[in-house]
């Protein structure tokens, strides 16, 4: 039961702190509602979680850390890795709560002197800065795409501005179904590898965990992703969920666990910068960079320190 709330507090982060990059940037614009919108991030979520959760969920559980880790040492980083994500949720910062994981995971391995793959661990550190600059370029390609589709069609402003409104929905359930297949297996990844339950009832609880949390707590960062970085209209929004969905969902399939945040971060980035670089917020652009960087580390120092503390107690 520890462990399961442990895993369920993890989920609950990635919901609470994740759900602005499924739907902030179309709660932004006014296009639908916060509420409707979590219940569109709830059943995607599942469903991706369900569908394609179990590549990142192996890379959580056996790819980093070789050895079969304690009970204990799961607890301790699963906790140390929620804790600095809800400190980001409170001050509404976009974090990663992959980078997270991955950095309590490599603490605990350290700790308790576990053989690491640290050519997977290279792997994963590389993607968290391929994704969004990645994103950033496709979001920015498919905005001038888009405006010269539209200036050459003869359609009514009210027509195209309903269809993208749909376009931007749509691309919203698309961004959390792949939160949901990236990661639901952060959250129970670590507990995967004991066996003690199985693979697909992890997920679902790591869906459900997530579901609460968007639900209870996750309009907070929502504001920060929709308007604190730069201003966006429908158009902008269905352009940014759609390319970070594209990218998330890319390296969900090579079981690759990177950062929901860094990819709707760097979309919108993207699309700001059609606009041109003044219209990006550079001091929130670069408080969520911040976020990035301390987030992993701050996860890997405090699970090595309480995990070697325990010891030192039970011992």
């Amino acid at each position: 039961m520890v462990l399961l709330g442990a895993g369920a507090y993890v989920g609950w982060n990635i919901g609470a702190n994740d759900t602005a990059n499924c739907i902030g940037t179309t709660v932004g614009c006014g296009i639908i509602t916060f509420k409707r919108a979590v219940i569109l991030v709830v059943v995607f979520t599942l469903i991706g979680a369900m569908l394609q959760g179990q590549h990142v969920m192996k890379t959580i559980g056996t790819g980093i850390v070789k050895e079969d880790l304690s009970y204990l040492a799961i607890v301790v980083a699963l906790i140390c890795s929620g804790l600095f994500v809800t400190l980001a949720t409170f001050f509404r910062i976009p974090t990663s709560t992959s980078q997270a994981v991955v950095g309590g995971v490599v603490g605990i391995g350290l700790a308790v002197g576990a053989d690491i793959d640290y050519s997977k661990f290279i792997t994963i550190v590389e993607s968290w800065l391929i994704c969004p600059v990645l994103v950033l370029a496709l979001a920015f390609v498919l905005s001038h795409l888009l405006n010269a589709i539209i200036r050459k069609i003869a359609i009514s402003a009210l027509l195209i501005q309903n269809a993208l409104g749909w376009l931007a929905i749509f691309s919203s359930c698309y961004v959390a179904y792949s939160m949901g297949a990236n990661n639901a297996g952060n959250a129970v990844g670590p507990i995967a590898n004991l066996g003690i339950i199985h693979p697909k009832l992890l997920l679902f609880i790591g869906g459900i965990a997530i579901a609460v949390g968007a639900a209870t707590y996750g309009k907070k960062v929502a504001e920060t992703v929709g308007k604190g970085i730069t201003p966006l209209d429908i158009k902008a929004a269905f352009v940014a969920q759609f390319s970070s969905a594209v990218g998330l969902h890319l390296f969900s399939m090579l079981g690759i666990p990177v950062s929901t945040s860094s990819a709707i971060v760097g979309a919108v980035v993207g699309v700001g910068l059609v606009k041109g670089a003044k219209a990006i917020s550079k001091k929130t652009v670069f408080t969520i960079l911040i976020g990035w960087v301390l987030t992993p580390c701050s996860a890997a120092v405090s699970s090595f320190l309480m995990y070697r503390i325990i010891i030192a107690f039970v011992e």
